[in-house]
């Protein structure tokens, strides 16, 4: 629940939880035929995630996960990764003023938005462009990233701009959300 955009595949799931496969697999699917979570098969691998869709997933969200609530955009619910945004985020947050920092793309499985991180604040250049070519190194691909200053991201946010619909529109990972950009407004 504290990872609602991420999916998992069997061998992964069962080195987090420390468990047997056969009894991981059993509750796998035991979730899976109540709703709780949905199936995918991708590079010959059956991932697992969780029903973003589910009647009580809310409810389940405030008790599992470790999110706030974040504002409800079609096909997707921000959320952080245990194994990403701890240290992720200290190294986003090294960049300068970070106000916002979201993974999609690659990093989500949803390539919808056409990047994989965006960022909002007033950034280092440099730092923002180290930072890219090292994760490109480990993660062994191309980033597509876009920084934006926070009064850019509102004003397009504002006048629904199509790039930045398709982003938020997409499923997310918001590693960082200081300023509530994305929080719901009551």
């Amino acid at each position: 629940m504290s990872n609602p955009n991420r999916s998992f595949y069997v061998r992964e799931i069962t080195r987090k939880v420390e468990e047997q496969i056969n009894s991981v697999r059993r509750e796998l699917a035991n979730l899976l035929s109540i709703g709780v979570i949905t199936s995918d098969t991708s590079n010959n691998r059956l991932y697992y995630e969780v029903n973003q869709k589910f009647a009580q997933f809310e409810a389940l969200s405030m008790m599992f996960g470790d999110t706030p609530s974040i504002k409800k955009l079609p096909k997707k619910k921000a959320g952080s990764d245990d194994t990403v945004s701890d240290t992720l985020e200290a190294e986003i947050r090294s960049l300068g003023n970070v106000q916002l920092a979201l993974l999609t793309g690659q990093f989500t499985r949803d390539e919808q938005s056409g990047i994989d991180i965006l960022l909002v604040g007033d950034l280092n250049k440099t730092k923002v462009e180290n930072f890219v070519a090292d994760l490109e190194q480990t993660e062994k691909k191309d980033i597509r990233f876009v920084v934006f200053t926070e009064a850019d991201f509102r004003y397009r946010q504002q006048i629904n701009d199509r790039f930045t619909v398709n982003v938020l529109e997409s499923k997310i990972q918001a590693i960082i959300d200081r300023d509530g950009l994305l929080v719901e407004e009551k």
